[in-house]
């Protein structure tokens, strides 16, 4: 701990864990990424009726927040990356519907697709897992899945699949 720094009140390191575990999705005993990726999908349900700037911004918010409580919640659990932290995902799964309109087949492809580049991690998303420390590291993978996988929905988009 830094000088002149307190730690956290318990109640906020208590809020702050409920958070990055995407409000108890991630503490499902199997697939937590998978589980915990749904609660994103009620994000982007609530965020499209916005318009697509005030969900980008509030997506890149999202983002900001994310990688403290993320670093915290890691820090917390002892673990660099740990399975039950998930709020990496709700904001990887919000990049990946990005100007996507909503319907049923939009919403499970763009599901499908993120977990896909979450799961397998080609490059650079694997190498962004490996080497970038903390909140940052854990944040910046699943930024680089919800990118590719929303690059798949707008040529599935542009393509006329959806």
């Amino acid at each position: 701990m830094c000088a002149g720094t307190q730690d956290p009140h318990p109640m906020l390191k208590k809020a702050s864990l409920f958070i990055a575990q995407g409000f108890g999705s991630g503490r499902a005993p199997k697939a937590p990424g998978t589980f915990g990726t749904l609660p994103g999908i009620l994000f982007y349900l609530a965020l499209v009726p916005l318009g697509w700037l005030a969900y980008g911004i509030i997506t890149l918010l999202f983002l900001a927040i994310g990688i403290p409580i993320c670093d915290q919640a890691a820090r917390q659990l002892g673990r660099d990356d740990p399975p039950s932290v998930v709020w990496d995902e709700i904001v990887g799964y919000l990049i990946t519907m990005i100007a996507v309109p909503p319907s049923l087949i939009t919403i499970v492809a763009g599901f499908v697709a993120f977990r896909v580049f979450d799961i397998l991690k080609p490059w650079p998303i694997g190498w962004l897992d490996r080497e970038l420390p903390g909140g940052l590291g854990i944040m910046l993978d699943d930024v680089a899945a919800g990118v590719m996988a929303l690059a798949v929905m707008h040529l599935g988009l542009a393509l006329q699949f959806f």
